[in-house]
C-alpha cells in the first residue's frame, strides 16, 4: 500500500534526504582524516587503501540484512539505530593509536553506510510507482555528504586536529537521529500491516528473488556507477596530491567537484528514468563512462620523434583542469546511472525492495571497499598512477556489453501478451521473472 504524494510525504523524504547525507559524510570521512593518519603510521599505499575502505565494507555488507530488517520492523527505527551505533564507533576512532585498531574502529563507523537500503526501502513505500524515481533519486543526492566531508573536514582538520572532525560528525550523527525519529513516521505498509494483524515475511522467504540472474546483473552495474563512485571518493585526495603535488585542502576541494554532480544529479537521472526509461538512461551512462575513463587512463607519456636534424620530444598528459572537467563529467552520468539501477527495482519487486535493493546495494558497495584496495596495491604493483582508471574502464566496458546482450536478448523473447511497464523496456519477461 502506498500513499499519494503529499505534504506529509515530502517532509518524509526531505528529512530521509538530510539523514542519508549526514551518514554518507561520515562514511567517507577517511578520505580526509585517513591521509593524516597515513601519515602519523607511515603507511604504504596498499595499507592506506584498506584503511579508507574498511568503512566501506561494513556498510556494504550489512545492506541486505538491513534492508530485510526494513521490511519487517519498518525504517524508521532502523536507521535510528544504524546512525547511533555508526556515532559511537566513529567517536572511538579518537581513542586508538594502532594501525590494527583503526580498523576494527573503521569497521564500525561502516555502519553509517547501511542506511542507503534503509531509506530505499522506507522511502519508496511513500510514492507511486510513477513517482518512484524522482522520489529515489531525491534521496540518493544524499551521496553529496562525501562532497561535505571534502569540504570542511580539511579546514577542521588543518585548524583542530583530525580527532575533532571524528568527534563533530559522531555528533552530528546523534543529533541527526534524534531530529530523524521525532520528524518522521511509519510507513503506509507497515501501518497497514499491524492494522491487519499480518506478520512480516521470514527472513529466508525474503532471499528468493536473489536466485534471479536478472538481480546480479542490476548488481554489477551498481557496482560501478556507486561502487566506482564511492572508491574514487575516497582516493581522489590522495590521487590529487601524488600526480599533481596539490595540499590536502585543494586537493578535497577537487575532490569533491566529482563528488557533488555525482550526488545533486542523481535527482535528474530519476527524473529521467521515470520520462525515458531506465534502460534508455544506463545506456547514456555506460556510453560516456567508456569514453571518460579510456581519456583519464591514459598515463603521462613523453614522446620522442626521431627529426631529421633533431629528436622532437613531447608530453601527453593530462592537466589539473582537463582532469577536473573530465571527472566532473564521469561523476555525472555516474549519478544518472545509480538512479536508473534502482528505478528498476520497485518495479520488478515492490514486496521485496528491502531485500533485492539490499543486495544490490551491497554488491555496489563492495565495490568501494575492493576498489581502493586495488588502486592501492595497482600502484605499489605497477606503479603508474592512471592504472585505477584502466581498471575503472574495463568494468564498465564488460557492464555495457552483458547489459546490451541480456537486452537484446529479452526483446527477442518478448510476446505482446507479457508486455510490462511502458518506462522498463526490458520487463517485457516481467511475469517470467516472477514465476
Amino acid at each position: 500500500m502506498q500513499h499519494a504524494v503529499s505534504t506529509g510525504n515530502t517532509r518524509i523524504l526531505t528529512v530521509s534526504t538530510f539523514t542519508f547525507t549526514v551518514c554518507f559524510a561520515v562514511w567517507t570521512i577517511f578520505a580526509i582524516i585517513g591521509v593524516k593518519i597515513k601519515e602519523e603510521l607511515g603507511l604504504n599505499d596498499t595499507q592506506f587503501g584498506l584503511l579508507v575502505a574498511m568503512p566501506i565494507l561494513t556498510g556494504s555488507l550489512i545492506r541486505l540484512a538491513l534492508g530485510i530488517w526494513t521490511d519487517q520492523i519498518g525504517g524508521r527505527i532502523v536507521l535510528v539505530a544504524v546512525m547511533l551505533a555508526a556515532a559511537v564507533s566513529t567517536y572511538l576512532l579518537t581513542t586508538v593509536n594502532t594501525y590494527e585498531m583503526y580498523l576494527v574502529a573503521a569497521l564500525g563507523v561502516g555502519i553509517a553506510g547501511g542506511a542507503f537500503s534503509v531509506g530505499i526501502a522506507y522511502v519508496s513505500r511513500f510514492y507511486p510507482k510513477e513517482k518512484q524515481g524522482t522520489a529515489l533519486g531525491i534521496f540518493g543526492m544524499g551521496n553529496i555528504g562525501a562532497a561535505v566531508t571534502k569540504m570542511l573536514a580539511p579546514l577542521i582538520m588543518v585548524a583542530y586536529g583530525w580527532h575533532t572532525v571524528a568527534q563533530i560528525w559522531a555528533a552530528t550523527l546523534v543529533v541527526t537521529a534524534v531530529l530523524f525519529w521525532f520528524m518522521t513516521e511509519d510507513d503506509p505498509t507497515l501501518q497497514q500491516r499491524r492494522k491487519s494483524g499480518v506478520k512480516a515475511e521470514p527472513f529466508l522467504k525474503q532471499l528468493e528473488p536473489l536466485k534471479n540472474i536478472q538481480v546480479w546483473r542490476f548488481s554489477l552495474y551498481y557496482f560501478f556507477v556507486f561502487g566506482a563512485f564511492v572508491a574514487l571518493a575516497l582516493w581522489l585526495p590522495r590521487y590529487l596530491i601524488g600526480v599533481y603535488g596539490l595540499d590536502i585542502q585543494t586537493a578535497g576541494l577537487i575532490g569533491a567537484c566529482y563528488s557533488i554532480p555525482a550526488s545533486i544529479f542523481r535527482v535528474l537521472g530519476g527524473v529521467l528514468s521515470d520520462k525515458y526509461g531506465a534502460r534508455r538512461v544506463m545506456y547514456w551512462t555506460f556510453i560516456a563512462s567508456v569514453i571518460c575513463t579510456f581519456i583519464l587512463s591514459y598515463p603521462a607519456t613523453e614522446y620522442v620523434v626521431h627529426g631529421v636534424k633533431e629528436n622532437i620530444r613531447f608530453e601527453l598528459a593530462l592537466g589539473v583542469v582537463p582532469f577536473t572537467v573530465v571527472v566532473f563529467a564521469l561523476g555525472f552520468f555516474m549519478s544518472l546511472g545509480k538512479a536508473a539501477v534502482y528505478k528498476h527495482i520497485p518495479v520488478y519487486y515492490p514486496d521485496r525492495v528491502g531485500s533485492v535493493g539490499g543486495v544490490v546495494g551491497m554488491i555496489g558497495g563492495l565495490g568501494g571497499f575492493i576498489l581502493p584496495i586495488t588502486f592501492g596495491a595497482l600502484n605499489d604493483l605497477i606503479g603508474v598512477w592512471t592504472s585505477c582508471f584502466m581498471l575503472l574502464f574495463a568494468i564498465v566496458a564488460v557492464s555495457l556489453v552483458w547489459m546490451h546482450s541480456a537486452v537484446r536478448n529479452l526483446e527477442k523473447q518478448q510476446h505482446p501478451e507479457l508486455a510490462g511497464p511502458q518506462d522498463l523496456p526490458e520487463a517485457g519477461a516481467l511475469n517470467a521473472v516472477r514465476n
